[in-house]
């Protein structure tokens, strides 16, 4: 039974907890969901919820005064608010991913996702940053249970052909420019291969440790089996060379026979 409630966690067939929460961190029925929400003490990643206001919030492509606006200052808009966003949480620690939502629903619009390399930085992230504000409004922010990306994204989206536009209940991703990612994030892969300085030992990833560790351990492990073959060669090239020790009656008997032959020859 155990077995079975823990394979169909946060999955459509778990009747007890919410499995939009559990792969997007947000539910439209917020705390009316019939589900449960756990949400986590401790994550690598970080909600802020609704904190990206787009200049089109009310009519996709035009501003408030209904006139439209040109997506190139759309787009120029939203990279400045990422740039920002990412050089103060930054400041924390390496930044894994920054996601901002395209969506349009109310539990979704504006909401920006952050995942760093250890949870210890998105906590340190998470105690700064409430009760602050940004743009004249107050932070919300939270530990998000996700993890991987790729179960909470509209594959729809990314081909261009989700149907259900920006009210989908998956997140439709705002991309930016290659230039500028190459800008953000290629600070860390230029750390990364930098030979001057060694990485810092609590920045590295969880697959990257485990790496290190089995590394280590096939080196232990071959080290330990050549001593052994080692071992048991000295040990049997030893054996073969002593030679085995005689009791007692067969030394006397020895003797007396070496006597018997030397009162012979005289």
């Amino acid at each position: 039974m155990a077995e079975h409630l823990a394979s169909i966690f946060g999955t459509e067939k778990d009747r007890v907890n919410c499995p939009f929460y559990f792969k997007i961190g947000a539910c439209r029925h917020g705390d009316r969901c019939s589900r449960l929400h756990n949400r986590p003490t401790i994550s690598p990643t970080l909600l802020l919820s609704n904190m990206y206001q787009r200049p089109d919030m009310i009519t996709p492509g035009v501003d408030a005064q209904g006139q439209p606006i040109d997506p190139r200052k759309i787009q120029e808009h939203f990279e400045d608010f990422y740039e920002d966003i990412f050089e103060e949480l930054s400041k924390f620690g390496e930044i894994e991913c920054l996601n901002v939502c395209d969506n349009l629903a109310d539990h979704m619009i504006g909401n920006v996702y952050v995942q760093f390399r250890e949870e210890e930085q998105a906590a340190a992230a998470l105690h700064a940053l409430q009760g602050r504000f940004y743009s004249g409004r107050p932070i919300i922010v939270e530990f998000s249970p996700v993890t991987d990306f790729r179960e909470a994204t509209c594959r729809q989206f990314e081909e261009n052909n989700c149907n259900r536009g920006g009210y989908c209940n998956f997140m439709h991703v705002k991309l930016i420019g290659r230039d500028l990612r190459n800008k953000l994030f290629g600070r860390y892969r230029r750390r990364s291969r930098s030979r001057s300085f060694s990485p810092i030992p609590h920045l590295r990833s969880r697959h990257r440790r485990d790496g290190d560790r089995d590394y280590r351990r096939s080196y232990r492990d071959r080290d330990y089996e050549r001593s052994r073959r080692t071992h048991s060669r000295s040990s049997t090239s030893s054996r073969s060379r002593t030679p085995v020790r005689e009791g007692s009656e067969e030394r006397r008997a020895k003797i007396e026979q070496w006597n018997r032959e030397r009162e012979e020859n005289q």
